[in-house]
């Protein structure tokens, strides 16, 4: 059925292209808030995706999985996005939008939003935000092992990386990951274990 829509796409069906967009928002979404944590750039990314999706439909190699491409577009923006963050600002330079504005108005918090905080429980939050830590290379393998369940030649395929080294990426971000939530773990005085 996907191939199909694929075909239906390419040749300007817009409901066929509609489908698909609705059959891959949500796990584009989610493989975006996991590897940003933020709402709002991870609906940008979902936009963005489908927008190069749509611009790029007509070069895709239709002997190739549809889903890895996809998923490889929306990686690909979510890593320039965390690239980008790294970018270094003065705090103190004043900005256009307004007078007496800052970059200290404008930074974004840690805190959850009013949303976040009545669905996130404490265990959670330490899970989200030991995730959310990892460095960025093994964040995108983390979280699309994870939390898309996709397979190590998947993985390979969308980051454009051989299948050792998606291994390895996944196992020293668990090992990250444990260590992490170990000592956050211990802070509360429970054990790991049940979040691994």
């Amino acid at each position: 059925m996907e191939a199909r829509l694929v075909i239906l796409a390419r040749e300007g069906n817009r409901g066929a292209f509609a489908e698909l967009v609705e059959l891959y928002k949500n796990k584009i979404y989610h493989l975006a808030y996991r590897m940003l944590g933020n709402r709002q750039e991870a609906e940008d990314v979902v936009q963005d995706t489908f927008l190069r999706m749509y611009e790029h439909l007509s070069g895709y190699d239709s002997s190739r999985k549809f889903s890895t491409w996809l998923y490889r577009i929306a990686t690909n923006l979510c890593i320039d996005r965390l690239r980008r963050r790294r970018s270094v600002y003065s705090l103190d330079a004043e900005l256009s939008e307004g007078e007496g504005v800052d970059g200290y108005a404008v930074l974004r918090t840690n805190e959850p939003g009013p949303e976040e905080a009545v669905m996130l429980t404490e265990r959670q939050r330490i899970l989200f935000d030991a995730v959310s830590s990892l460095p960025d290379k093994y964040k995108a393998a983390v979280a699309l092992k994870y939390y898309q369940d996709l397979s190590l030649k998947e993985i390979s395929d969308i980051l454009q990386i051989p299948v050792p080294t998606v291994k390895t990426r996944i196992h020293r971000g668990r090992e990250y990951l444990r260590r992490k939530l170990e000592r956050e773990l211990a802070k509360l005085g429970e054990a790991a274990g049940p979040l691994l």
